[in-house]
């Protein structure tokens, strides 16, 4: 008896695989694994612990490998309502930063069978417009990356306004934002006392914050963990120069702080690694050296950071396990878990070349 239409009989450690030009189905693994149709969707959607034993879910799975069985994923996901896709908005795709988000939450996704496209907003951390004729209908579910959670509205839906709400799960944003079903973020202003625990250690007391001009939850922790540790700091006085996200700007302000009147700053704290790449430029183009004149320190630990030379002081974020974390709980938001606590995850500064004692004092 043929396994199924056009199929021809043959076996392998017990089982029969189906040959020919016929997918194996559902019924073919139930009947080479010796189990009804229900246990083998059960055990192949997952859902099997408490109801079949190990044994036999092993059993199932090793029938529908040597089957060569597939499922018809289509056909579940339309009997599910799932489109096994979930959408990452990220700022930009100008940054390695969100790359490494990316990477780890398709990680996870491949693991569970969904599928990511990942979406620069145009509009960078402002609101981000629907990239399909409406994603409610094309999607399981939002990640956004440095956002705020009103600018996904026309993507995710807003409750407030009676459209149904896509899962959101916002990473790096502000933690507990309304319409979120969970938050991942880091710990950026330990990150931010860190260089200037650092900074305070080698003995800098004049120190300039490149200040990233993004008005974005992200941003604002660094400016405010600086703040706050400046305070800390005795004798310390602090400069501010704000700059857009690249390293033109970045080298505009480090010249504008280490050329005004006064004292200048020995030491240059940067909200992200483009500004501190153009602040080492600005300090080298005005015939000073990094770090024996001006230090310089910057944050997120981009694959530039070792591509200068010196090699950068910077805050090393874990954008990889972000973005894990943040599939891993978009997952859970679609299985009807409860949502957990906004997930915070240590980050670590990388001592290198460009921070050294002041040359002064």
């Amino acid at each position: 008896m043929a396994l199924g239409r056009g199929s021809s009989r043959g076996t392998q450690k017990g089982h029969e695989p189906v040959t020919g030009t016929d997918r194996p189905t559902s019924r073919d693994v139930a009947r080479a694994a010796g189990v009804s149709q229900a246990t083998v969707s059960l055990v192949l959607g997952d859902k099997w612990r408490g109801r079949v034993s190990p044994r036999t879910a092993e059993s199932v799975r090793s029938a529908a490998v040597e089957l060569g069985y597939r499922p018809n994923l289509a056909a579940r996901n339309l009997r599910l309502g799932r489109t096994r896709t979930a959408l990452l908005v990220v700022p930009a795709l100008t940054n390695d930063y969100f790359a490494r988000v990316y990477t780890g939450a398709a990680r996870v996704a491949a693991r569970n069978g969904v599928g990511v496209v990942l979406y620069p907003s145009p509009e960078g951390v402002g609101p981000a417009p629907d990239p399909f004729g409406s994603a409610r209908a094309a999607l399981d579910g939002v990640i956004a990356s440095s956002m705020a959670v009103g600018a996904l509205d026309a993507i995710s839906g807003d409750p407030a306004a009676g459209t149904a709400g896509l899962p959101l799960v916002m990473l790096d944003s502000e933690p507990g934002a309304a319409g979120a079903a969970a938050t991942v973020n880091l710990d950026l202003a330990d990150g931010m006392r860190q260089v200037m625990d650092h900074l305070g250690a080698l003995g800098h007391r004049r120190i300039t914050h490149i200040t990233a001009a993004v008005d974005s939850w992200t941003f604002h922790v660094r400016r405010r963990a600086f703040e706050t540790a400046i305070v800390g700091l005795p004798g310390a006085v602090a400069g501010r120069e704000p700059a857009g996200l690249s390293v033109d700007e970045g080298l505009q302000a480090a010249r504008r702080a280490l050329t005004a009147p006064g004292p200048r700053p020995t030491a240059l704290v940067c909200d992200d690694d483009l500004l501190a790449v153009g602040a080492c430029k600005a300090v080298r183009r005005l015939g000073l050296r990094v770090p024996e004149d001006v230090s310089v320190t910057g944050f997120d630990d981009l694959a530039l950071a070792t591509a200068v030379e010196p090699e950068l002081t910077t805050v090393q974020l874990p954008a990889d396990e972000v973005g894990a974390r943040g599939m891993s709980a978009l997952l859970g938001a679609l299985d009807g878990r409860p949502p957990e606590p906004p997930d915070i995850l240590p980050v670590h500064l990388a001592v290198r070349g460009t921070t050294a004692a002041p040359a002064e004092g």
